[in-house]
């Protein structure tokens, strides 16, 4: 028997994570690459001080009952959470922490990355090129659209919006964003961005990239009626959460023409089948949720969730509480 704190960590995180926590506690480390099925869940949280979850792992009372009154925190490896119940946790006095700003660089640089491949028809190139299809130099050849000097239209306009308006300046685009709340005068001014209602940012973007909060008002934002409002030439990326946009209504939209491209890093479902219809289309880049996948990034965060569980095991407060509310 010892008198360390016991853990469970649902994945195997990076090191600059699970050596404190191993220093500190007892861990129980689930090392598959798929998440713990839900019955292995609940029976490895039981009797647990702390638990480091991820967004595949449900937190709600069911999982509360069965570790036990003894759990003092739970810290999410992700800047989302939308897989805790916070007011559960609330209602039982535990605090509950999660990995905000460390990914926000690294997620514009794949969306951007996404929107640049998705213009230039690059994962097509290099099909075509394995395929053995290239013969000579064609005047016709797997054309795309222009980044440079284009329209980026910027659907929710925080922190990681507002770096891909930044990165959008180096390519002398105009950019367009929508959030219900405005940015500054100066901070329009320094992003060289303009705040536009919907209607008019998908009427007038080229590019359209969405980084909003998965709500009700925000799910399937991107319908069948937004995507016959874009160009035929627009380019959607998506990075945020998967159900805000109507994947039915996105794959109609790409195999009729009704725009040009998309470059996906998020999916509804989650992950996507080989044989879904977004993945077999030549027009739409799918990519398995790797938006933060930096080794600098990730270590960062695997940082930030064992020092919300180490402070919630002490009894201290988290450093990134979602429910701060807790300590009142």
């Amino acid at each position: 028997m010892t008198d360390r704190p016991r853990v469970l960590v649902t994945r195997v995180i990076p090191d600059e994570g699970l050596d404190p926590i191993r220093e500190a506690a007892d861990v129980d480390l689930w090392t598959d690459e798929l998440p713990p099925p839900r019955d292995e869940l609940l029976r490895r949280a039981s009797g647990k001080d702390g638990l480091l979850t991820l967004l595949t792992d449900p937190v709600d009372d069911e999982l509360l009952d069965a570790a036990g009154p003894q759990l003092k925190v739970v810290s999410n490896f992700a800047v989302g959470f939308d897989n805790i119940d916070v007011a559960a946790c609330t209602r039982r006095g535990i605090p509950a922490g999660n990995t905000p700003g460390v990914l926000t660089e690294t997620t514009a640089d794949l969306a951007f990355t996404l929107l640049m491949a998705a213009a230039r028809r690059i994962p097509e190139s290099v099909d075509y090129v394995r395929a053995g299809s290239w013969k000579t130099w064609g005047p016709m050849l797997l054309m795309g659209v222009d980044v440079h000097g284009a329209t980026l239209g910027i659907v929710g306009f925080g922190r990681i919006g507002r770096e891909m308006a930044r990165r959008a300046r180096g390519f002398g685009m105009r950019v367009l964003y929508h959030d219900v709340h405005p940015a500054s005068p100066e901070e329009e001014a320094e992003l060289g961005a303009r705040r536009a209602e919907m209607d008019e940012l998908l009427r007038e973007a080229d590019f359209i990239s969405l980084h909003v909060n998965l709500t009700d008002e925000t799910h399937h934002l991107i319908d069948e009626a937004a995507l016959r409002a874009m160009k035929p030439t627009a380019v959607l990326v998506n990075t945020s959460r998967g159900p805000v946009v109507d994947p039915v209504a996105l794959e109609r939209a790409l195999r009729d023409g009704g725009i040009f491209a998309a470059g996906l890093d998020v999916t509804e479902p989650e992950p996507l089948a080989a044989d879904h219809p977004l993945v077999a289309l030549p027009n739409c880049i799918v990519v398995p949720h790797i938006a933060s996948a930096s080794r600098v990034t990730r270590g960062r965060m695997a940082a930030m969730a064992a020092a919300n569980l180490l402070a919630g095991l002490r009894g201290e407060r988290l450093p990134n509480p979602v429910n701060p509310e807790v300590y009142d």
